[in-house]
């Protein structure tokens, strides 16, 4: 029951969703004016906007002009839904589930605004990584840079100055790594090769989950990204330098991450270092 409370609620905070994913790379107010048609621009009646619900009875058309309605309406609330589910099918009622739900709604909306605009709005990027380390001194991240400096010096610290100065220090160190990487390839190649919005997302993911969860997160949204681009290549007939979505990427392992992490890190270290 609790879990498809979870679902409704995630149906409902979906369509918020859909309009922080139209609204902020056009840099409106998520707040005012109430949703319109973007065709006819009339106002979007209440029983015309409920969840899922109202795109199916309407058959994905505005019912004053007859626009077609996009598909990823219906599918950004039916896709936060079944993230709510599993968030609380994975952690239940505590904390941490508000923690990865709130994470993994700003990972649908940069999905969709990077997918659809190559924008990776500030609003969730830094002010995601705001809320990850606020969160830190609550939820503590794992043990990471200033965790291992304090052993090292032999220097006490508060659980909660700990994980915050982990957090920190983990989006600084892999915020700054990227930062490089995207530099160097710019110097060499004279091309932007990743920019800005993809450094302050990986900082933001930092802040939210510290150094460990984060590399897993790279280093499987590089491999999804090449695996693409080249399908993209062979069988779309690009050019090797077409643009790819990296946050899109970002966002999709950093929720599969987020939720089976352990698990998916417990299996590679089994198959590298089987047990004796």
């Amino acid at each position: 029951m609790i879990i498809f409370l979870a679902f409704l609620l995630g149906l409902l905070l979906g369509s918020f969703l859909n309009v922080c994913i139209h609204r902020w790379p056009r840099e409106e107010s998520v707040v005012q004016p109430r949703s319109r048609c973007p065709r006819c621009q009339a106002p979007i009646a209440w029983y015309d906007n409920v969840p899922l619900l109202s795109y199916l009875l309407l058959k994905g058309k505005c019912r004053r002009c007859g626009a077609l309605i996009s598909i990823r309406y219906p599918l950004v609330e039916l896709l936060t839904g079944v993230l709510y589910a599993a968030v609380v099918a994975r952690f239940g009622l505590e904390p941490m589930a508000f923690k990865v739900a709130l994470f993994g709604s700003m990972m649908l909306v940069l999905f969709f605004t990077d997918l659809a605009e190559f924008i990776l709005p500030d609003e969730i990027t830094i002010g995601g990584a705001l809320l990850g380390l606020a969160l830190s001194v609550y939820l503590p991240v794992d043990s990471g840079p200033a965790t291992l400096l304090f052993v090292l010096t032999n220097t006490a610290a508060p659980r909660w100055l700990a994980s915050l100065a982990d957090a920190a220090s983990s989006a600084l160190i892999l915020g700054g790594f990227l930062w490089l990487v995207g530099e160097a390839y710019y110097r060499l190649r004279n091309v932007e090769g990743l920019g800005l919005g993809d450094v302050k997302m990986v900082a933001m993911i930092a802040a939210f989950w510290g150094i460990s969860h984060t590399v897993l997160i790279l280093v499987l949204s590089s491999l999804v990204g090449a695996v693409t681009g080249i399908l993209i290549v062979v069988i779309g007939r690009k050019q090797w330098h077409y643009a790819l979505p990296f946050g899109s990427y970002l966002a999709a392992t950093g929720i599969v991450v987020t939720l089976w992490g352990d698990a998916i890190l417990s299996w590679y270290w089994n198959l590298v270092l089987p047990p004796a």
